[in-house]
């Protein structure tokens, strides 16, 4: 097929246009900024447009399909010209479904966890030799794209996201794959700008249990409280969905590595970090059981994994100083990613650097809902950008209003990129531990670990 991508440059769009070009369709793209690495992979694919920006004349009639960003606005030009031309035009959940509907689709859901059960599940099928398709929210080790499509696999692992779809398509992203075999974390209210209530963000949980196909699995995080009234709304409802729970083993921390024992009784040795990543070990078990891959199959192929990219990954690390880099930004996320790092180096002094980054997160509205979720650590930190707050055109917010709403005294609240590399360079890295979480890049900084 003849496929353009309108904003090509994003994570998933450039993923999709390496996948879709890997097996044999002809493919383009547009996009107004382009930054690496989408860049670099773009050009060296021979995919990268020759210039940025929107052009309406790249659209011509011989294109198949239009997939279309959320980067994408709604009067951009290129998509105003597919639309007067009637040519096809999907979201990439809407193509990547579309793709796989012929495949037994397991879907990875929930507020938190969803990358590193994805590539846990991914890692796992990989050593058992299950070639399957895939879609995940960050690069791998061992795979080469963040997509895999093909006409030949069995399965389809896919990272289900709630956010929108696209600026034409306001479904929740998951809401178009019908699994076969779903995992849910847990539910922790996010993103406030699409899900204005906690109750709206509940309502698209719902819906994604609603699209579970005919006499499919749930597989769910028994310990999160709100999943469990959906599951139990749920259980007179699709009688003929089995859902199964699983919970978070116990885990005892040792030199270099933690014995974990799950709930049939079994103990195992793992060097990942923190009771979120032994609970997301629980739930990716429990799918790879429904697939046939069994306990003792999954415990022997999980040694080798060491984790996802900004997935409490390791950015530096010598005899008693650790610094890991993570992707959290919600306050579920906070809370989970912290109490790992401390309870796996409970004698080490933990610092905490947090970068207020995405539109909740720097909404006033949602600020509160960060209450004491930096109270686990030695030290906290939270940078942000008013210059980002402008830019997202929300009101103003001062340091004290973070200050406030972390309900922390001690919190030190920065908003100056110099400010913020001067405080890095005074961490102590004699018996500590070092984490910094941001889903944006610390407005540059040059960080010391």
């Amino acid at each position: 097929m003849r496929i353009h991508l309108i904003a090509i440059g994003g994570s998933a769009m450039h993923n999709f246009a390496l996948a879709l070009k890997h097996i044999g369709h002809k493919v383009s793209g547009s996009d107004d900024q382009i930054f690496e690495p989408s860049r670099g992979r773009l050009k060296k694919a021979g995919l990268l447009p020759e210039s940025e920006g929107w052009d309406e004349t790249r659209i011509t009639e011989d294109i198949d399909v239009i997939i279309l960003g959320m980067h994408a606005r709604l009067d951009n030009p290129e998509l105003k010209r597919a639309q007067e031309l009637g040519i096809k035009i999907q979201s990439y959940p809407e193509f990547l479904y579309n793709s796989t509907k012929n495949k037994k689709r397991i879907v990875v859901g929930g507020s938190h966890g969803k990358t590193t059960i994805t590539s846990m599940l991914l890692h796992s099928m990989s050593k058992s030799g299950l070639k399957t398709d895939y879609m995940v929210g960050a690069q791998l080790e061992g795979f080469n794209r963040m997509l895999e499509l093909s006409n030949e696999n069995e399965y389809a692992v896919i990272e289900g996201d709630e956010y929108l779809s696209s600026p034409i398509d306001r479904r929740s992203k998951f809401l178009h794959y019908k699994p076969h075999v779903a995992i849910l974390t847990g539910i922790a209210w996010d993103h406030i700008n699409v899900f204005p209530t906690e109750e709206s963000y509940l309502n698209t949980f719902r819906e994604f249990i609603g699209t579970i196909e005919e006499s499919g699995t749930v597989v769910y995080c028994s310990e999160d409280e709100k999943l469990t009234q959906l599951i139990r709304e749920f259980s007179d409802i699709r009688e003929d969905i089995e859902f199964i729970g699983y919970t978070t083993p116990i885990s005892v921390p040792g030199d270099n590595k933690t014995l974990i024992s799950y709930s049939d009784g079994t103990t195992v040795a793992t060097k990942l970090v923190g009771a979120h990543n032994y609970q997301n070990l629980s739930g990716a078990r429990a799918i790879c059981n429904v697939i046939g891959i069994y306990s003792a199959e999954f415990d022997a192929n999980i040694v080798s994994f060491t984790g996802a990219a900004r997935r409490l990954e390791i950015s530096t690390e010598k005899k008693d100083f650790i610094a890991f880099r993570d992707f959290a930004h919600a306050p579920s996320k906070l809370k989970a990613t912290q109490a790992g790092v401390v309870g796996s180096f409970p004698n080490r002094d933990v610092t905490a650097v947090f970068e207020l980054h995405t539109f909740s997160s720097l909404n006033k509205d949602f600020l509160p809902q960060y209450k004491d979720s930096m109270n686990s650590v030695t030290s906290a930190i939270v940078y942000f950008d008013p210059a980002v707050v402008k830019h997202k055109k929300l009101p103003a917010i001062s340091p004290e209003e973070v200050k406030l709403a972390f309900n922390r005294k001690d919190i030190e609240v920065i908003t100056c990129v110099v400010e913020l590399e001067e405080r890095l360079n005074l961490i102590q890295t004699s018996n500590s531990c070092v984490l910094l979480m941001s889903s944006g890049r610390f407005g540059g900084a040059k960080l010391p670990f």
